[in-house]
């Protein structure tokens, strides 16, 4: 057996052999960290499956490491070297921006599909830079920048691997040095994604095309993607591609919120009875909150998950007349949630640009205030790894099922939002929060309604995806009601992360 750097569980080792054989199949030695020219073989696509805790991520890294150490290079969408696109390479994507940032706060350089699927476009003044930075040409001379704005680059590259932020610390926007977006034409060679329970069969097609070995790394026990019968794309793929993970790693134990997690996977278990073990667990540990009333600062950062789209929209108008917001317009700081974008088929540079900056359907937001242009909306999108943009908007204050939205200022095309401070189970999906709000009335509701997906009660799969949403802590919401906010909105904890671009002037 091929014997990884971590003391792996039984199971994790023989994903990890499993893993080394498919990869030996496409070259690449793991044992001795070797990885010769790429073979003609058959496209492979694997599955490594398990729920929260049982070391998916763990294995994740540890094979990122591996192929890294092996010579491969790592692929970001960010920008790509044409000197070095013989090289091997790997990329670790996830299918949205929270889900990646996650991983790349534990140390694997990940990006997201659309990262991936449409590559950036350098203008070739800018380009390189881009190339002296990255190693493979002399220090240029560029017009417009001093020597002391190079230097900057360099010194920011040094610290922080990315060349949109180096040239943003040069000074340059990411209008002056990206023209455009392309669909990537080039095939790449090894391709791991995360969350993969959030894949629909035509974005898998996708990644098959592309990657000639593909590894899924993906919860069994999440809710699939809408209009897909229950079923994950990795429940399509052969018995022998599939690989297992039960165990709970060592790390994940002594973990209350996992464990009420896993206690869902009872058959015998009824609604009550896990109240009643959410009710023991909070006794024991802080980690585990049962609570009366929902919190309402937490909802300007943290959405209250529910089931029903009534109560989404009861709680989102609750938490605007908590905070006195006008109908006819946003407060800075106000929660949006990303509902697609609005934009003609002419248009489809744009869409791809917007998308590839992170503003994809899904994609979480705080509202910083209106552009210089009508329709224009200054944003924060999580996760992304420039968070600060300024778009064309349509914004959509719902306030009944059976009613109009409210829109309160509005570009003719534009992305289109909705409210942000609370949002269903099934969108909640692929992130996670410090503290999580769960709303139990919902769940009750769910419950006796008695439905199921794949088999299993639909409430024990709700419950399950909305409990691992929680990194630290868990409010379990018991009553129909929302605490006073303790603070107006703000937007001072939302300054732009070293590595953003400069706010892209895009009106």
């Amino acid at each position: 057996m091929t014997e990884p750097a971590l003391q792996f569980s039984e199971d994790q080792a023989e994903a990890w052999d499993r893993v080394a054989d498919a990869l030996g199949r496409a070259g690449i030695d793991l044992a001795r960290g070797e990885s010769a020219p790429a073979p003609d073989h058959a496209q492979q696509t694997f599955a490594i499956m398990g729920k929260a805790g049982s070391g998916k991520t763990m294995l994740l890294a540890a094979l990122t490491r591996a192929l890294s150490e092996a010579g491969l290079e790592l692929v970001s969408g960010e920008y790509e070297s044409r000197r070095k696109r013989e090289k091997r390479s790997l990329a670790v994507l996830a299918p949205t921006n929270k889900a990646a940032s996650v991983l790349r706060l534990r140390g694997v350089a990940a990006t997201t599909l659309h990262r991936i699927l449409y590559t950036p476009v350098y203008d070739p003044e800018y380009e390189r830079i881009a190339e002296w930075l990255t190693g493979n040409l002399p220090r240029p001379s560029v017009a417009g920048l001093s020597e002391t704005a190079l230097d900057r680059a360099h010194a920011f590259y040094e610290q922080v691997k990315s060349i949109p932020g180096a040239l943003a610390a040069a000074g340059l926007r990411g209008s002056d040095f990206i023209t455009g977006w392309k669909r990537r034409e080039d095939p790449l060679d090894i391709g791991f994604v995360d969350e993969s329970s959030m894949l629909d069969e035509r974005q898998l097609e996708d990644l098959q095309e592309l990657f000639s070995t593909l590894i899924l790394f993906g919860d069994p026990a999440q809710l699939a993607p809408v209009g897909q019968s229950g079923k994950m794309v990795f429940d399509t793929l052969p018995t022998p591609a599939q690989l297992s993970l039960s165990r709970i790693h060592r790390q994940a134990q002594d973990n209350p919120i996992l464990d009420l997690a896993h206690a869902l996977a009872d058959p015998a278990l009824g609604f009550e009875e896990f109240e009643a073990r959410i009710r023991d667990a909070a006794q024991r540990d802080a980690r585990v909150q049962l609570v009366e009333r929902v919190d309402c600062d937490l909802m300007a950062r943290s959405p209250v998950l529910v089931w029903r789209n009534a109560t989404r929209l009861r709680l989102i108008n609750a938490f605007r007349r908590a905070h006195d917001a006008p109908e006819t317009e946003l407060l800075p700081g106000e929660p949006l949630l990303c509902d697609g974008l609005e934009l003609p088929l002419k248009h489809r540079k744009k869409r791809i640009d917007l998308e590839a900056r992170g503003l994809i359907k899904g994609a979480q937001v705080v509202y910083l205030g209106p552009g210089r242009k009508p329709g224009f909306s200054r944003l924060h999108i999580f996760g992304a790894e420039e968070p600060q943009i300024s778009v064309a908007s349509i914004i959509k204050i719902e306030r009944d099922l059976e009613e109009e939205p409210f829109i309160p200022f509005a570009a003719t095309m534009g992305a289109a939002f909705v409210h942000g401070a609370a949002v269903t189970i099934h969108k909640a999906q692929g992130s996670q929060w410090p503290d999580v709000q769960v709303f139990a009335p919902d769940l009750f509701a769910a419950a006796r309604a008695g439905r199921s997906e794949a088999g299993i009660p639909l409430w024990k799969r709700l419950a399950y995806v909305a409990i691992t949403r929680a990194e630290h802590r868990l409010h379990w919401v018991i009553r129909n009601r929302l605490g006073r906010p303790r603070a107006e909105l703000s937007t001072e904890d939302l300054s732009a992360a070293p590595a953003a671009l400069a706010l892209a002037a895009q009106e």
